[in-house]
């Protein structure tokens, strides 16, 4: 079957295509329109479908629209209530199931040939259940528990279930108004951030606080013992003032911070002894946007009494585009393939990418390994913009469309900061080769979706200052050699000169910008930031060429241009 999965109404608007149960292609549409989440989550926008990544997809596979056997849209307007009747103070919600009632027409419209007939509501929480469940690449995934947790879906913000073999059922659902997710939402705004946005923020400024402020909370955020939970009600101007988008932040918004993570953290926990004692699983896959809580994750898998737990890297709501395909090919008896890997995106060939520096009329070289290049400038201190393969699904850079830098030299991490334009109490985080992580990170290894924190080994603290966050831990990125076997290079390189088996990686953006996706967007970035090389497929952009109107190198390559 050829099923094209489409996520629009909320936030985070993305497109996958799972052929005979193979995912081939999956892109959010934020990398094509240059938005950052594709729109805001807004009643207003819910008609805005991710067009760009869905006309993508199809191309990749050389798939035209009425080749399609199927379009997985994941929002059921069926199950959904209207939002007084669910306790949600949102007049114009209304606006969001008209548009989801009259997707299949816009999808026409959108893909034209496409038969409206075709498109088919997957309820919100089961597309985030079959992402994770369906998508996972562990050993006994065929018999595994699933736990959703986000902000809403039709009428509820939680889901779990157990996947058995081609199907998944459903165990408890948490309704609306009750949510892990809009609370902190809530709590993401009251501290002076984006909402449905920064939510991660909020996570890393939690680690300079102290949770004294955790059994106040527990009044209004609980778990209820019957694998569901009360999350309504915050009264945080009580607990803390607000604080303005532009203000500094004080200490009792890092302790606010810090006992909201806490009081989360204990409810997953709850919820996910609950499920483990209706299933007796020993895999556990997470999905919603509440799995990107790297914190709470490593703590579900610390304390927590299931053997492996695995995330899917799109948890957020760009995943359920994938997970509504994979659910209609189960469904329709295809045997589901694991996701593999999270670079689904776009890619160029070297001859393509040479072309594009050509028409932008760069100085550039081709070294005879770009890894040992990039190694090199690493090594000397360089930040490199890293530009490689497919783009990555999901909103963390995994070796594809990275900022990488020396993890030796503490002040990276404000210089990289810099270069982001983004707050200093931000972490960055560690990429190391999947087998030399367990000696210097202590926690659920592998960790190639960079999805866990770790503590690092009291001995490396010191040598890879710039990547260990305030409270001793780094959300690491582990590297497999077969998967990765450029980055693994680099790596290796970069050992072999810094005596370090660790490289900085972070996302290649600047604050507010989606991940750089295509070349274009990786030239303007290099040209708008500090970055001292570019590593764009086999070649090297180096900065000192790049501003150089008048050499050499720019003028043959302007006269190659014309």
């Amino acid at each position: 079957m050829r099923i094209l999965g489409i996520n629009a109404l909320f936030h985070d608007p993305a497109a996958a295509l799972v052929v005979d149960g193979r995912v081939v292609a999956a892109a959010e549409e934020e990398r094509f329109s240059r938005r950052k989440h594709g729109k805001r989550p807004l009643p207003f926008s819910a008609w805005e479908l991710p067009e760009k990544a869905a006309a993508w997809c199809l191309e990749r596979a050389g798939l035209r629209p009425q080749d399609l056997d199927a379009v997985a849209y994941s929002f059921d307007p069926a199950l959904a209530r209207p939002a007084d009747e669910m306790g949600l103070d949102d007049p114009w919600d209304h606006l969001r199931l008209t548009y989801a009632r009259e997707a299949p027409g816009f999808l026409r419209t959108a893909l034209p040939g496409l038969d409206p007939e075709a498109v088919r509501f997957v309820p919100h929480h089961m597309a985030h259940a079959a992402s994770s469940a369906f998508a996972a690449d562990d050993a006994g995934a065929d018999m595994s528990s699933v736990l959703v947790l986000d902000g809403r879906g039709e009428r509820a913000s939680h889901l779990a279930a157990r996947r058995v073999h081609h199907r998944l059922e459903p165990l408890a659902a948490q309704d609306l108004p009750h949510s892990l997710g809009l609370v902190y939402e809530e709590l993401t705004e009251h501290l002076g951030f984006l909402r449905s946005s920064d939510e991660f923020k909020v996570m890393a400024l939690a680690s300079y606080g102290r949770p004294r402020l955790r059994e106040e909370l527990r009044r209004y955020v609980y778990p209820t013992g019957d694998g569901g939970f009360h999350a309504a009600g915050v009264p945080w101007r009580e607990l803390c003032p607000p604080r303005g988008a532009e203000e500094a932040w004080t200490q009792d918004h890092a302790d606010l911070a810090a006992s909201a993570q806490a009081v989360l953290e204990e409810t997953l926990l709850d919820l996910v002894r609950w499920l483990h004692g209706q299933t007796h699983d020993s895999l556990l896959t997470l999905a919603g946007g509440v799995a990107l809580n790297c914190v709470a994750n490593a703590r579900i898998a610390r304390e927590g009494p299931f053997s492996h737990v695995w995330v899917q890297p799109a948890a957020g709501d760009a995943g359920t585009a994938l997970g509504g395909a994979v659910l209609l090919a189960a469904g329709g008896g295809d045997e589901v393939l694991p996701m593999g890997g999270a670079d689904l995106g776009r890619d160029w060939s070297d001859a393509e990418l040479g072309a594009w520096l050509k028409t932008a009329a760069v100085p550039f070289e081709r070294p005879p390994d770009i890894a040992a290049t990039v190694a090199e400038a690493l090594a000397d201190n360089a930040i490199v913009a890293w530009f490689q393969g497919r783009s990555e699904y999901g909103p963390r850079a995994l070796g594809h469309r990275s900022l990488l830098a020396h993890p030796g030299h503490a002040g990276n991490l404000e210089r990289l900061n810099d270069v982001k334009g983004r707050e200093q109490f931000r972490p960055v985080a560690p990429m190391v080769l999947a087998d030399r992580a367990p000696e210097i990170f202590t926690g659920q290894l592998p960790s190639p979706y960079m999805l866990f924190v770790h503590e690092v080994a009291p001995e490396w603290r010191e040598r890879i200052p710039a990547v260990v966050h305030v409270d001793g831990t780094a959300r690491v990125q582990t590297v497999d050699r077969t998967a990765e076997p450029l980055v693994a290079r680099m790596l290796e390189e970069f050992e072999r000169l810094s005596g370090l088996p660790v490289v900085v990686n972070t996302s290649l953006n600047t604050a507010g910008r989606p991940m750089v996706d295509d070349p274009r967007d990786a030239l303007e970035c290099f040209g708008s930031s500090p970055v001292d090389l570019l590593a764009i497929g086999p070649y090297a952009v180096r900065r000192g060429a790049f501003f150089t109107s008048d050499s050499q190198d720019s003028q043959s390559v302007r006269r190659a241009a014309r």
